[in-house]
């Protein structure tokens, strides 16, 4: 073994893949150190002899590097590149080192091998698994003031950055016929046959060079080629077809319906000096018709004593950083295994001149092509042997060998422990996409068994271990996934060598040295030191169902998610119970199963645009005025426009005067609007509204209610009738993306045959509501080619026109009880309408007025609003609204609900009207009402209070409530408790002003 210049002790000169010419500088914990480009940080500082990255998170044990990729729980550093771009948790086996990075160790003071937590290893007795659950629950006092402040500080691995994320981060929507999860032999093959045949297909991989196990696998050989560069040219053939697109550092994070993918692309991470036109990362929404799953094996490490020290790492990582990046990461290296694949590891490093010790085999015959190699390299082979223990402070330095069943054994000397017991099986999209699993007893492995989507599980990830049967598999998906029946779309693909996963015997579980009786720490989950003693104190404590084992020792949390626990944690807990592991359960694999920055699911939607103002065309000019605004779902709206002096009850109390005595002008903008179109478009709304829509003549308007399924009141709004196959839809403004969907979903799931189609027009119309008695006279002068005289334009009316030369559409509604008006132009029309209305309002002496005041002039009115007066279990006929149900339609969405007895039993909460016994007295919303203040606790409550406004008009108080038995109680005097006084009021009518009804009618 020698060292090339400048690279660090432990590069094998000729070995590796990178350019010795081309180097890279970067810190660690302050140290400079040089890397290769194409190294990762775990790749360069295993270069230069350095193990130790971490502590765990209880213990604060010592920790190194464990795996090469994204399984890795224990190497998680925090990488910046400049003062204000940190990033904490990274995976040093996934981070590309660029020049200049600045790497920093976590979870550690006041440093990484001088840590005052490591005193926690100590105390590990008293840190069982479930401890929290007993320790803090007494004394109950204590909880707020020591435990939970205590258990903040210390809860979390590596720190959140302080500054603000500097990087910005694009997104983008994708539609193909083909997406192939995973890069190595299996997806690649998979993506030359769908490609083939036409097909748009997005191949994705999470590494920076596709291949997957052919980044350590140096024996296969494929069409000729050594496997990673028949890999490289296959990549480079895909990326050369107009049809393909290959994503590269692309994880794809979660599966969700519909054939619905989550991929997260790290464009810049491994960029010095990145272009500030580039994305640091980018979120692809992807909706594939089909889905090849190829996403290969994780190996899996043993469990045995103080199996947790830095130098202690899976054989397939070994294999990576000798092959791949040309490290050797010890100069005494043991193997301990179960499975034949570690042997590989031992034959490649020994090739490479490091001193193999020995290979420990738990089992007592591997397979025999393996064993006859490894005695012709003169490697010593301890077969049925297991490692009972370890001894090492920052790095292991010797094993406890001993022949199974034996408490005592010989001791080797070794910087460097290789682990695998097998590989398991990376099913979680599949899981993801609601597959379900079956057990593989015979290989102790789940694999993909019922399809819930329209995918398919090829390669190592299907349990496929021979490769010339994992070539054919994924011929034939990706041809049938394409929509090809036959494989035959491309040549056949010839390979030579070892297979990638040959399974001839594994173990999951623990190992000797690790029994129920055992004191020492043999680890199951390294990310948050749980011990398979844990998990045996688990099932002794009750926890008999996989779920409560993993919530009471937190085995496969966070972001380790089980990769590399979860079946040795099934495993003893298996053993524990006495039951099967399909019979123990197996947790669930959310997403992101593979960890994904908030920045990233976040895009562009932070500062301003984490929740988007949404402005009316008229909004500065309401903003001129003096508006005060407030905020309605995302739009702001004019809530008041005072004058100087006044507050807002006074501002208020003059705008709803003026209105009825003169007129006013409101911004209705915001309302939704949806173009109903097709010539079944009234049979639609028949469908979908309480009313009926089919009896509306063309020029006319109607009130509607939309009920759902249950009955109950869902949305409300005006529908005009413009034509016979054309209706203006307007529902209420927080409504209208709700309204829209709902309209959908039954048009596409339940009344597909309707010849229909939705558009939301609430942004396209700016919408002026001029109401009082000067309306007509107001707005009469700027409306051309349309009688608006009572006689001709009557109320619920509704035309197209033109006003002020713009296209208009013109309702003669009224929410004011007032005649009124609601002038509908194109947007960029609305300012000038708006300034040229409002200049002759002025003239006639109305006013401008905002929400407030439309909310007491409805409430006068008796109007309700949806969401206010309404709580969700409000029927039509509970709101006084019974009139807008239909007898005669045979069918609607609710009509159903509407008949249950429930729903028109007596006793039933009604909407009424509410007068204080005292006028100057103000409701509060939401006050509860009672029949008797003076009844014991707790009281019978008969309703509460949805509306309470002062009305200037009345010169009094004025509310609605919703009642029990409401209608009948007219007259009736009720109370409402307040916390230092009660409140008597009347029941009366909703209807407060013009109960005739004369003023609407002008």
């Amino acid at each position: 073994m020698s060292a090339s210049s400048n690279s660090g002790a432990f590069r094998i000169k000729g070995a590796g893949r990178h350019t010795p010419a081309r180097t890279a500088r970067f810190t660690f914990d302050g140290k400079t150190y040089t890397a290769l480009e194409g190294d990762t940080v775990a790749s360069a500082l295993l270069a230069h002899g350095v193990h130790l990255l971490g502590r765990s998170f209880k213990y604060h044990r010592p920790r190194g590097i464990l795996s090469a990729g994204p399984e890795e729980p224990n190497a998680l550093l925090d990488v910046s590149r400049d003062a204000s771009r940190r990033q904490p948790n990274v995976r040093a086996t996934v981070q590309e080192v660029f020049d200049g990075a600045k790497i920093a160790s976590q979870n550690r003071w006041p440093s990484l091998k001088h840590d005052i937590g490591a005193f926690n290893d100590l105390l590990s007795p008293f840190f069982a698994a479930g401890f929290y659950y007993k320790t803090f629950m007494w004394p109950k006092e204590a909880w707020h003031k020591l435990y939970e402040p205590i258990i903040r500080r210390a809860a979390g691995l590596g720190e959140a950055p302080k500054e603000g994320d500097t990087d910005h981060y694009a997104s983008r929507y994708e539609h193909c016929d083909v997406l192939i999860a995973g890069a190595g032999v299996a997806g690649l093959t998979a993506a030359l046959s769908a490609a083939a045949t036409g097909a748009k297909v997005i191949l994705v991989d999470e590494q920076p060079k596709v291949g997957g196990a052919l980044h350590f696998d140096t024996s296969t050989e494929i069409d000729g080629k050594n496997g990673y560069d028949w890999a490289q040219a296959t990549a480079a053939k895909l990326k050369a077809m107009p049809n393909v697109t290959v994503l590269n550092r692309t994880t794809v994070f979660g599966y969700y319906n519909h054939g619905f993918l989550g991929l997260v692309e790290r464009v810049t991470d491994h960029l010095a000096l990145p272009s500030k036109d580039l994305p640091r990362e980018r979120l692809w929404q992807v909706r594939a018709k089909k889905v090849v799953l190829a996403t290969g094996s994780i190996e899996r490490h043993m469990v045995f004593a103080n199996n947790d020290r830095p130098g202690i790492m899976l054989a397939s990582a070994a294999r990576t950083f000798l092959n791949h990046h040309g490290v050797a990461v010890g100069r005494a290296v043991a193997v301990y295994t179960a499975h034949d694949s570690a042997y590989e590891a031992a034959f490649d490093l020994k090739r490479a001149g490091i001193d193999v010790v020995a290979i420990v085999d738990n089992r007592k015959l591997p397979g025999e092509a393996v064993l006859t190699e490894a005695r012709s390299l003169g490697l010593e082979v301890l077969l049925g042997h297991s490692v009972l223990d370890t001894a090492g402070r920052h790095r292991v330095s010797s094993i406890t060998v001993a022949r199974n069943g034996e408490k005592s054994g010989r001791k080797l000397k070794v910087d460097t422990l290789l682990v695998s017991a097998g590989w398991t099986p990376s099913v979680h999209l599949f899981s993801q996409s609601r597959g379900k699993l079956r057990f593989d007893a015979e290989n102790d492995r789940f694999l993909p068994d019922i399809y819930a989507q329209d995918c398919i599980s090829i390669g190592a990830c299907n349990g496929t271990d021979d490769l010339s049967t994992l070539i054919g598999e994924a011929l034939s998906a990706g041809a049938e996934m394409a929509g090809h029946k036959g494989a035959d779309s491309i040549d056949a693909i010839a390979f030579a060598g070892s297979n990638l996963y040959e399974w001839t015997g594994g173990m999951i579980g623990a190992a000797e040295g690790a029994g129920p009786d055992t004191t020492v720490k043999a680890f199951v989950d390294f990310q948050h030191d749980v011990t398979a003693k844990d998990i045996r104190l688990a099932v002794r404590e009750g926890m008999h169902s996989i779920e409560h084992i993993k919530r009471f020792t937190t085995n496969g949390m966070a972001s380790d998610q089980g990769k590399l626990s979860n079946m040795h944690g099934l495993a003893i807990a298996s053993e524990m119970l006495g039951r099967p592991i399909p019979q123990v359960g197996l947790t669930t694999f959310r997403a992101p199963y593979t960890p994904v920055t908030y920045g990233t699911l976040v895009g562009h939607s932070r500062g301003p645009l984490f929740d988007p103002a949404r402005k009316t065309p008229m909004h500065d000019l309401e903003a001129a005025e003096g508006a005060e605004f407030e905020d309605v779902g995302n739009w702001k709206r004019a809530w008041y426009f005072p004058r100087r002096g006044e507050d807002m009850h006074a501002a208020v109390n003059r705008e709803c005067r003026t209105v009825r005595e003169v007129g006013g002008v409101f911004d209705a903008s915001t309302l939704g609007k949806i173009e109903v179109v097709g010539p079944d478009a009234a049979a639609f709304l028949n469908l979908l509204y309480t009313n009926a829509w089919d009896t509306l003549k063309p020029g006319k308007s109607r009130y509607g209610i939309m009920t759902r399924e249950d009955g109950f009141i869902y949305d409300d709004g005006v529908v005009g009738r413009l034509a016979e196959d054309r209706f203006h839809v307007t529902t209420t403004t927080g409504g209208a993306p709700r309204v829209l969907q709902h309209m959908e979903d039954y048009l596409q799931t339940e009344f597909p045959h309707l010849k229909v189609w939705l558009t939301s027009t609430t942004e396209q119309w700016a919408v002026i509501a001029v109401q009082g008695p000067q309306a007509r006279e107001i707005i009469a002068p700027f409306v051309e080619g349309l009688d608006i005289s009572n006689e001709a334009f009557s109320h619920m009316s509704v035309a197209e026109c033109t006003v002020m030369g713009a296209p208009a559409r013109l309702f003669r509604v009224s929410f004011t009880g007032e005649i009124g008006f609601e002038v509908n132009v194109p947007a960029d029309f609305g300012p000038a309408v708006w300034s040229a209305i409002w200049e002759r309002a002025q003239s006639l002496g109305a006013c401008l007025y905002g929400t407030e005041t439309m909310h007491v002039l409805r409430a006068e009115k008796g109007y309700l609003i949806v969401g206010q007066d309404t709580d969700g279990t409000v029927t039509p006929d509970d709101a006084g609204y019974g009139w807008a149900v239909s007898r005669k339609k045979t069918d609607f969405v609710g009509i159903r609900g509407l008949k249950r007895p429930d729903l028109v039993r007596e006793g039933r909460k009604q909407l009424v009207g509410l007068l204080t016994k005292d006028p100057n007295e103000v409701l509060e919303e939401g006050g509860q009402i009672v029949a008797d203040p003076n009844q014991p606790k707790p009281m019978t409550m008969l309703g509460h209070v949805t509306s309470s406004y002062w009305s200037e008009n009345l010169g009094r108080s004025i509310a609605m409530a919703l009642v029990a038995s409401g209608r009948a109680r007219m007259g009736e005097t009720l109370y409402v408790p307040m916390k230092d006084k009660v409140i008597a009021v009347e029941v009366t009518d909703v209807v407060f002003v013009d109960k005739e009804g004369g003023r609407i009618n002008g």
